[in-house]
């Protein structure tokens, strides 16, 4: 059943006339039911001209009891075109009132193309476009529960729409009757009310609008592009070039100078109703776009030559591989992700090793294909990173969600390191010089941006904290030191002292020249992430 009423006779008949298609009469009526949409097109045009039929044979009964005989005039073309004379003119037909020249209700013919949605309330909500959008999305091979879908409509459907929308106005005022622009249902509502049951239907999962999983289609419309181009003359300053776009009038663009625009210089510049175009709308891309997930760990580093991430200067590789490239190899096979993002509780020199429990670290994957891992499939997972190189080695691999990453942040600078370095010294030490060392605690560092660093990072003096040391006599030139120092402090400078950068340092408290020959990390006091069981 046809759900207007007796006040939406006047503008669904004028829309119908102008060729406008049933759900879009529905959507500037006001219908909110969304089951009335759902009909099949064919089945909503013919119940819509009954309803407006309906009228007509009172009006024909009323006029043949006050003046008969009168001319019975039949319903207009659904297209807006009158019936033209030989000269070309439009005029209403008449038939007799017997109605014998009258075509049936079913002949009528709807328009081919809707002058305001463009065929996106027709054709382009219907199965087999839903079919053909899914075959896409199956072909992709996602792996998802839910899906949010988005929609992209040509800038010009806001321009048909204020049109329309001024001429129901107008009509509606001829009732003393007022109407908003939000009082008509909105187009991406009414299709996402026609198209998600469908999509429900072939993919067997819901439509969520939290869903990480979207798919999105671009719609176009050449043919009636050139419906914007008054808008840049008349309201110029919403219209601004930008190089990452194809072209100004964005709908964004277009709604903004809608909304300056007065009607007289709206329906000066734009030919209202909207004319009826030959062609619909064409899905032009649909892509498909699964939200980033994250994968967190901790990585032990064995080897004193390799980096952290890829050693590359003037597009030169410096070193044959590093831990990002180890580890994000097997994760980005195994999550079939388009990108990733590495990011680490700070970084060890590619010289130092990395022992103990780890560094945490975690990964963004881009547009992932597949986003669950069992745990079983995560422990192979791990399995097969670390038996891939003896150079790295990870540990408690899981998923986790982007706030956790916020753990691993606040250790960089917050938490404490513990290293352990092999020095060597110029003059001959024995034990008793430096057991004063392991004395030592929160011993303050001033210390300048060194000099290996200060090409990456701005000029200034930090101040670190040597929380505790430990010696261990080794020989005549060398001993091993272990610190427990607050993050972000510069080990290799604390030893060395930068030619002064770093105030104190051992060389400082040894007075002798000294220098630092290998350095590990023992451990990254970072609770992150949580560590599971073998």
């Amino acid at each position: 059943m046809v759900v207007l009423t007796e006040k939406d006779r006047p503008v669904a008949q004028m829309l119908l006339n102008s060729g406008t298609c049933p759900r879009c009469i529905f959507r500037f009526c006001g219908v909110g039911l969304q089951t009335s949409y759902r009909q099949p097109h064919k089945d909503l045009f013919h119940e819509l001209c009954k309803f407006l039929e309906s009228k007509e044979d009172e009006n024909i009964l009323s006029c043949e009891m006050a003046n008969p005989p009168c001319k019975k005039i039949k319903l207009e073309n659904a297209n807006g075109i009158k019936d033209q004379n030989p000269n070309g003119s439009h005029e209403l037909n008449s038939m007799d009132n017997d109605g014998s020249d009258a075509p049936p209700i079913e002949n009528l013919l709807e328009p081919v193309v809707c002058n305001i949605c463009l065929g996106i309330l027709q054709d382009l909500c219907e199965i087999d476009f839903v079919k053909a959008v899914c075959h896409k999305i199956n072909s992709s091979e996602y792996q998802f529960s839910s899906f949010v879908f988005s929609v992209s409509f040509p800038p010009q459907l806001s321009v048909r729409e204020h049109a329309a929308w001024l001429l129901v106005k107008e009509e509606m005022g001829k009732q003393g009757l007022s109407i908003g622009k939000d009082d008509f249902v909105q187009l991406k509502e009414a299709y996402k009310w026609l198209i998600h049951p469908l999509f429900l239907e072939e993919l067997g999962v819901p439509a969520d609008g939290k869903s990480l999983f979207e798919v999105g289609v671009v719609f176009a419309h050449p043919e009636t592009d050139e419906d914007c181009c008054f808008l840049a003359s008349v309201c110029p300053s919403c219209f601004k070039p930008a190089k990452n776009k194809q072209s100004v009038f964005t709908r964004m663009a277009v709604v903004k100078a809608l909304d300056m625009i007065d009607e007289e210089e709206f329906h000066k510049n734009y030919t209202s109703p909207p004319s009826s175009p030959k062609t619909s709308c064409t899905a032009v891309d649909i892509q498909c776009n699964n939200g980033a997930i994250f994968v967190a760990g901790r990585y032990n580093k064995y080897s004193r030559t390799l980096p952290q991430t890829p050693w590359i200067i003037d597009g030169e590789r410096k070193m044959e591989s590093s831990v990002e490239e180890l580890i994000l190899e097997h994760l980005m096979a195994a999550f079939k992700a388009d990108n990733f993002n590495f990011s680490s509780s700070g970084r060890e020199d590619v010289d130092v090793r990395t022992l103990g429990n780890g560094r945490p670290f975690a990964v963004e994957l881009v547009n992932p294909r597949k986003v669950q891992l069992a745990a079983v499939e995560m422990k192979a997972l791990q399995q097969r990173i670390n038996s891939s190189s003896d150079k790295v080695q990870v540990r408690d691999l899981q998923l986790v969600n982007r706030e956790a990453i916020v753990h691993m942040k606040e250790g960089e600078e917050e938490k404490t390191k513990s290293y352990s370095a092999l020095i060597w010294t110029k003059k001959v030490i024995q034990k008793e010089d430096i057991m004063f060392l392991d004395s030592m605690k929160e011993l303050k560092l001033d210390q300048k941006t060194p000099l290996r660093v200060l090409h990456r990072r701005p000029l200034a003096v930090r101040i670190r904290v040597i929380h505790s040391m430990q010696s261990e006599y080794i020989d005549e030139h060398h001993f091993r030191l272990h610190l427990k120092t607050q993050a972000g402090t510069y080990v290799k400078e604390f030893v060395h002292g930068d030619f002064g950068r770093t105030q104190p340092n051992i060389s400082f408290l040894l007075k002798t020249t000294a220098d630092i020959l290998e350095l590990d990390v023992e451990s990254v006091d970072v609770d992150w992430p949580p560590a599971l069981d073998d």
